[in-house]
């Protein structure tokens, strides 16, 4: 720790939820009394918490192989900007949240300088590229884990690791009942509601969102009364999901740029991108459809790489397949309209995927993930005998 009494940390979030994780646990800090600076790459969530953005991430959240390589000297530019606040201001300890082919560079860096690096939320070794983790365990310092399998992957490799919890059952609340939800959002309690969820990422809305659109208007041929929610995440400028709605002959569709969890709230159904917003999802209970698409590239890399039956974090964490998954070609309007009208018109299967959310929700353990965090970026800057 610095002379000043004063941690300072960096940190390093490329998209939305790296965005919030990284605050809540900055929050969690400041609430066990420490003081620090904290300074790096972020977005919203970040900048209201007081953290200092030398890199705004919003202005570049893409996704897959096909999108890195187009903005690769973007990306080349960001990582240079933040090596160099590394360099000059040799913080305390390093706090990466996701994105690892961007954050490990960042981290080989920290390395070389001799600071501690603490990475929150692993990639995704046990579904792909497993060959990963002997190149984590040389430029990082401890792993700060979501999901309770993942331990067993690092401890075989002798890299410091420690269980967490996710950050989302903390996040994923809503003060709202159902009837209250309607209300404030201005929708018919008595005609089914439909939270259209695509993705947080402009890549993503403008694969996903289109078809999702087609499959709402199949819906309300046959549900005229059927009503649409479309939250709006805080990476992304309302300005650019109205020119991707374009010319939709859609009917009651509602933009919303509230908290998305009381929207999942108000929801009967959700059709949902892959992501953690299908774990935020089944936390609030609700019923859902994932879907995902992804450039053809990307698919056909992916497809050959990728270990594990299911995509979706919710079948992932309830270890069978939970809820439908729709992926690339099977993802047509068609079948997310079938899936979803068999949702919201066979009580069971609805009924039945409750149940099975209610116990994906217990999987998940408690609430305390950024807590955790903080402590482990406290334990990591104090100098060590």
């Amino acid at each position: 720790m610095s002379s000043t009494n004063t941690l300072s940390i960096m940190v390093s979030a490329g998209e939305a939820s790296s965005d919030a994780h990284a605050a809540h646990a900055l929050d969690a800090l400041r609430r066990m009394g420490v003081q620090f600076d904290s300074f790096g790459m972020g977005a919203g969530a970040l900048e209201s918490s007081g953290t200092e953005l030398v890199v705004d991430c919003r202005d570049l959240v893409v996704i897959g192989f096909v999108d890195v390589l187009l903005n690769y000297h973007k990306f080349l530019k960001r990582l240079r900007l933040l090596r160099e606040q590394l360099k000059l201001r040799k913080p305390d300890v390093l706090l990466l949240v996701d994105s690892p082919d961007f954050n490990l560079k960042l981290a080989d860096t920290a390395k070389s300088l001799g600071i501690p690096v603490l990475f929150y939320v692993s990639p995704q070794v046990w579904a792909w590229r497993s060959g990963r983790v002997p190149k984590i365990g040389k430029v990082v310092s401890h792993m700060a884990v979501l999901f309770p399998f993942e331990v067993e992957i690092y401890e075989k490799h002798s890299i410091p690791v420690t269980y967490v919890g996710n950050p989302v059952v903390a996040d994923a609340v809503s003060s709202m009942t159902k009837a209250e939800a309607c209300q404030y959002f201005e929708l018919n309690a008595e005609h089914p509601v439909v939270s259209l969820l695509p993705g947080s990422r402009s890549g993503e809305i403008q694969r996903n969102l289109p078809p999702m659109l087609e499959s709402a208007q199949i819906i309300a041929t046959q549900l005229p009364h059927c009503q649409f929610l479309l939250p709006v995440a805080p990476t992304l400028e309302l300005s650019f999901i109205n020119e991707t709605i374009g010319k939709s002959a859609l009917k009651n569709l509602h933009v919303r740029c509230e908290n998305s969890r009381d929207i999942m709230r108000a929801a009967d159904v959700a059709l949902v991108a892959s992501g953690t917003a299908t774990l935020e999802t089944a936390l609030i209970g609700t019923p859902m459809v994932v879907m995902y698409i992804v450039n053809k590239i990307n698919y056909a890399i992916m497809k050959r790489l990728i270990k594990i039956p299911n995509i979706s974090l919710v079948n992932i964490v309830a270890g069978k397949r939970v809820v439908p998954e729709l992926v690339q070609h099977d993802a047509t309007p068609e079948a997310m309209a079938h899936e979803t009208l068999s949702l919201l018109n066979d009580g069971a299967k609805r009924s039945t995927m409750i149940e099975e959310l209610h116990r994906v929700k217990a999987l998940m353990g408690d609430s305390g993930a950024s807590g955790r965090v903080a402590a482990l970026i406290l334990d990591l800057a104090k100098p060590k005998p």
